[in-house]
C-alpha cells in the first residue's frame, strides 16, 4: 500500500531451480521472509546436468540461464534468485548487467561461515559445485578482512549413488565424509543443500551450514534495505 492509501500490485519473486524438488522448500522460506510477495518458479534440470557433463558452465548453459532470467523479468519479477550453487559465479556476472535484482543463493551462507570460523571445510559431491563454493568462501573472507583456512573435500561417490537412486548409501557416504572433514576444521559448509538430509538426525553434530535458510535470510535483508521495501 502507498502513502496515499492506494493498493499496489504485490511484488514478485522468481526462483530458478535446477532441482525441481527444491521448489516447495524455497517457496516456504520466501513466504515467511517476504510476506505479501508473489512467489514464482521455473525449473530447468538441464542447466545442471549439462554442466556436470561438461565440467563447467559453458556458453550454451549460460545462454539458457540468461533466457530464464530475461523471461522472469519480462513476466514482472521484481527479484530473481538462482538456487543452484554450481551456477553461482555465472549468476554474479549476470547480476552486474541485469536491471532486475538477481541473487545467488549461497552468498549468505558464505558470509555467515567466515564470521563464525577461522578454519572452514567445504564438502560437496560435485566438483562443479565444490570449486565455485571454495572460491566464494575465499573471496568472502578476503572482503571481510578475515584470515580463514579453507579445506575442500569432494565426495564424488555419493553423487553417483544419488543418481542411481540409492539415497541411503548417499547419506552414509556424506556422513562419513563430514565426520572426517569436521575433525580438521571448526565449521563445515555443505556446498549442496541436498546433503543436509544426511546429517539431520538426532544427536548429529551441528557444526555445519547450508544455503537455503541463510541464503534467503541474506536476500530478504537486501530487499528490505532496498527501495522495494517501500511496498
Amino acid at each position: 500500500m502507498t502513502n496515499n492509501g492506494l493498493l499496489r500490485p504485490a511484488r514478485r519473486l522468481t526462483f530458478i531451480h535446477t532441482v525441481p524438488a527444491l521448489e516447495p522448500v524455497f517457496a516456504a522460506l520466501a513466504s515467511v521472509r517476504l510476506d505479501g510477495w508473489q512467489i514464482a518458479a521455473v525449473a530447468d534440470e538441464s542447466l545442471l546436468t549439462r554442466t556436470i557433463e561438461r565440467g563447467y558452465v559453458d556458453e550454451e548453459v549460460l545462454f539458457d540461464l540468461i533466457t530464464h532470467v530475461q523471461k522472469a523479468s519480462a513476466d514482472g519479477s521484481d527479484a530473481i534468485v538462482v538456487t543452484c550453487s554450481t551456477l553461482g559465479e555465472a549468476v554474479d556476472k549476470l547480476a552486474r548487467k541485469t536491471v532486475t535484482p538477481l541473487y545467488r543463493i549461497d552468498r549468505g551462507m558464505a558470509e555467515q561461515a567466515v564470521q563464525q570460523a577461522s578454519s572452514i571445510g567445504i564438502l560437496a559431491t560435485l566438483s562443479t559445485t565444490l570449486d565455485p563454493t571454495t572460491r566464494l568462501i575465499k573471496a568472502t573472507a578476503q572482503r571481510a578482512g578475515r584470515h580463514c583456512t579453507i579445506v575442500s573435500k569432494l565426495c564424488a561417490d555419493a553423487f553417483d549413488c544419488l543418481r542411481r537412486g540409492d539415497n541411503a548409501q548417499h547419506d552414509e557416504l556424506v556422513r562419513r565424509a563430514f565426520e572426517d572433514l569436521s575433525g580438521e576444521v571448526q565449521l563445515v559448509v555443505l556446498a549442496q543443500a541436498s546433503m543436509a538430509r544426511a546429517l539431520e538426525r538426532e544427536g548429529a553434530d551441528k557444526r555445519y551450514l547450508t544455503s537455503p535458510e541463510l541464503g534467503m535470510d541474506h536476500i530478504a535483508g537486501l530487499i528490505r534495505l532496498s527501495r522495494m521495501s517501500d511496498y
